[in-house]
């Protein structure tokens, strides 16, 4: 059985165009313009994601050859990286976007279904199967859309992808101390999602709609309502991506 992942293939793609869209009509003013990031424009955040892109190849290489090729050569490379393209003006920075998007779309197409099962390690040290590339790529690409403070918001998100949001971001915080016992559920109580450890005080539920409970809980500007149990306010959650 191939461990291509089509799925999330196919979501990296539209998030991507979704990016590139938001992007496309930036002039050098706007792109200077903060994002919702503290402390960086929207060109860093372009730049970001364009060196994202070449990250990510990096572990398609190592998947497709065998050679350990971290994503990045260190951070303070990475950050460096990113303060040289924030200067650049808006069209260079664009065509420096598209350029290293195609990269990557290239390099997704054409890994060998054998490859997507070999281990690679993330910037931050985990060690993950190729098939979760795709992933990774979609998280950048589709929470950075929002990041931009353009038009894009969290009902522009794929559910698929808020759900898939949703999860990792219960995997990061199921046992943090830092985080409060909260319970993300849906409006139709149909799925939930637990953060913060086990034990202690009683957890708070809060519901909305999917999209909304995707941007609370990756601390992005929430679209819709949310209902925290007794009407009390949002439980603050910690930083995520």
């Amino acid at each position: 059985m191939s461990a291509r992942p089509a799925p999330m293939l196919e979501q990296a793609a539209k998030g991507t165009a979704a990016f590139e869209a938001a992007v496309h009509w930036l002039t050098d003013p706007g792109i200077t313009r903060p994002s919702y990031l503290p402390g960086w424009s929207r060109a860093h955040l372009v730049a970001h994601v364009a060196r994202n892109a070449d990250a990510l190849v990096n572990l398609l290489t190592w998947a497709r050859t065998g050679v350990e090729t971290p994503m990045y050569a260190s951070g303070d490379q990475r950050a460096r990286e990113i303060e040289e393209g924030a200067r650049r003006p808006a069209a260079e920075l664009r065509a420096d976007l598209l350029a290293a998007d195609s990269r990557l779309a290239v390099e997704l197409a054409a890994l060998p279904d054998e490859c997507w099962a070999a281990t690679v390690r993330t910037a931050r040290g985990r060690e993950v199967p190729a098939s979760q590339v795709p992933w990774m790529r979609v998280r950048e690409v589709w929470v950075h859309a929002v990041d931009l403070n353009v038009d894009t918001s969290f009902d522009d998100v794929p559910h698929e992808v808020c759900g898939a949001l949703l999860d990792d971001v219960t995997g990061a915080f199921r046992a943090r101390p830092d985080c409060p016992p909260v319970e993300l559920r849906t409006d139709d109580a149909d799925r939930t999602w637990p953060l913060g450890a086990p034990g202690g005080a009683e957890r708070v539920v809060v519901s909305g709609d999917l999209p909304s409970l995707a941007a609370y809980a990756t601390g992005r500007p929430v679209p819709g309502p949310l209902y925290p149990t007794g009407g009390g306010s949002l439980p603050k959650l910690p930083a995520w991506l």
